[in-house]
């Protein structure tokens, strides 16, 4: 393969499927006009991005809600094994690091394990599986893995940021949550307009840090399974190795996700 169609297959596999307001109404970018909802749009959609992320939620919530029905008290059977281990690890996890009285936190955190760890797993599926069928039905572009998506990562995080600040709030009041950015940690009211900076700049770290620390190692996955699929004939096994090295890049982006976000609520809930 030429280095043009190369940077060209590239290029198509990176691109989202999306859909836009045009003069004319909703439209799908397309091979021949790529860039129709590129750039700063706000009314720009990634529609594969959305459409597998509320997929692999629905399936998620299926599977626990399967799992919850046909719970017994007997001796359980294989699946419910599992999905019992699953959430005695999370909820160990967040025992040991959340130390406030939240009946919301636990099912968050296994919220986030699971719905992360599914997408995350979706990196698995060879490159032109799934893309390829959708080609064949006329879509000419699907990224599968919503992960990959810097959009979806900032919309989790945001969420994330949002829950930060009404738990301090809540917890410390608002003149609680604005002492500690105000006067942590020089105690001084001359050094309120650095503090503010410095706690300021750590408060917006937190999402930010979150977001792009997920995307970028599911980023960078993807673009490896996307240059092994160039290697014609060699892929197969060199898919196959590269994808046993990142089952543990997507096991821990998604505890590493879930286990930062019960840190952040925990200091959030600290009233010293």
């Amino acid at each position: 393969m030429s280095a043009e169609n190369s940077t060209g297959y590239i290029k198509h596999h990176l691109q989202n499927l999306q859909a836009c307001s045009t003069e004319d109404g909703w439209a799908f970018n397309s091979v021949e006009n790529p860039t129709l909802c590129s750039g700063s749009r706000l009314d720009a959609i990634n529609v594969d991005t959305m459409g597998f992320s509320i997929v692999l939620g629905a399936i998620f919530l299926w599977i626990f809600r399967r799992a919850a029905k046909k719970a017994t008290t007997g001796v359980p059977g294989k699946f419910q094994c599992f999905i019992e281990l699953v959430i005695d690890f999370v909820d160990t996890n967040v025992k040991d690091t959340f130390h406030g009285k939240n009946k919301l936190i636990a099912p968050l955190g296994l919220t986030i394990f699971a719905w992360v760890y599914l997408m995350n797993l979706m990196d698995l599926i060879p490159v032109d599986w799934i893309p390829g069928l959708a080609h064949l039905m006329g879509v000419p572009y699907l990224k599968i893995v919503p992960s990959t998506d810097v959009n979806i990562t900032f919309a989790m995080s945001i969420s994330v940021f949002i829950l930060i600040l009404f738990y301090s709030i809540k917890v410390k009041g608002i003149t609680g949550f604005t002492k500690e950015l105000t006067l942590n940690p020089f105690n001084h009211w001359a050094a309120i307009p650095l503090n503010l900076v410095l706690e300021g700049a750590a408060l917006l770290a937190k999402p930010i840090s979150l977001s792009l620390r997920l995307f970028g190692n599911m980023y960078a996955g993807e673009l490896i399974f996307i240059l092994i699929a160039l290697m014609g004939y060699m892929q197969l096994p060199l898919h196959f190795g590269w994808a046993l090295l990142h089952l543990l890049v997507i096991f821990l982006q998604a505890f590493i996700f879930m286990m930062l976000t019960v840190v952040y609520l925990s200091l959030a809930h600290e009233d010293h």
